[in-house]
């Protein structure tokens, strides 16, 4: 639980965010679906506010859903899973919403189907496909230093018992980092996507959006249902995320 409810704060969410206000701002501004005889800073307020909590809704969904469907692999179906999710829901809020805040009090029930159905359906299936088609991510890889160049950054933040051990992965546990190395582990404060700049000078990729693999630590490689379990030096093993196994394979990595 800990787990999801911190994943509704993400970059994916505020990315979902600005374009529900943007959406918003523009159905306000073209008076979309009749609400055109209402004052603009009314017709605002009821756009942004309805996309934006169709996007808390959506968002929520999507957490849900992408356990299960890769994005990136089967990204129309994706949408069309996430379309189906939340609109459902939403027309019942939207519903709900509209009658009190436009006429004060709940319409009748068959205005469900003849004025509210189909502008979900089709916000909803318009905002899910971008945010699907934005949110396609590659694995960020990280390059070897050239000879003689200066060694990665990341290497000066190796507690001192750790301070010449080789790095094998790093992996995100909250708000910290454990490194593991072929001399043992450690925890230090910092973020994996502050950390992926700094590891540029060491070859390895993002395997997972908790994991970072030394690529000349990897031993072996199992395969099934379009994921993929790296173990590496040592025996310690490091997931990979459908969303980047297709990349990591096309660069050489099994």
């Amino acid at each position: 639980m800990r787990t999801f409810i911190a994943g509704l704060v993400t970059r994916d969410f505020l990315r979902g965010l600005v374009v529900a206000t943007v959406a918003g701002a523009f159905l306000a501004i073209s008076g979309a679906f009749g609400s055109i005889g209402l004052p603009l800073g009314q017709r605002l307020i009821y756009w942004i506010s309805m996309l934006v909590l169709g996007g808390l809704w959506g968002h929520m969904c999507s957490l849900l859903i992408t356990r299960r469907l890769d994005p990136d692999a089967r990204p129309w179906l994706t949408s069309l899973v996430l379309t189906a999710a939340i609109t459902g829901p939403l027309t019942l809020g939207v519903w709900a919403l509209t009658g009190w805040f436009l006429h004060g009090r709940l319409l009748a029930l068959g205005d469900i189907l003849r004025f509210f159905l189909f502008p979900v359906l089709l916000i909803t299936g318009s905002i899910s496909t971008l945010n699907v088609f934005l949110g396609r991510e590659r694995p960020v890889e990280t390059h070897a230093s050239p000879p003689g160049a200066a060694p990665a950054r990341f290497l000066d933040r190796l507690p001192p018992k750790l301070r010449d051990a080789r790095l094998i992965a790093v992996q995100a546990e909250d708000h910290y980092l454990r490194l593991h190395t072929d001399r043992g582990s450690d925890l230090i404060l910092m973020r994996l996507a502050d950390a992926l700049s700094e590891l540029e000078g060491l070859e390895g990729a993002q395997t997972h959006r908790s994991w970072w693999v030394a690529r000349d630590a990897l031993a072996s490689v199992a395969r099934g249902d379009g994921r993929a379990i790296l173990t590496l030096d040592g025996g310690l093993t490091a997931p990979v995320s459908r969303r980047y196994a297709r990349a990591l394979r096309e660069a050489g990595w099994w």
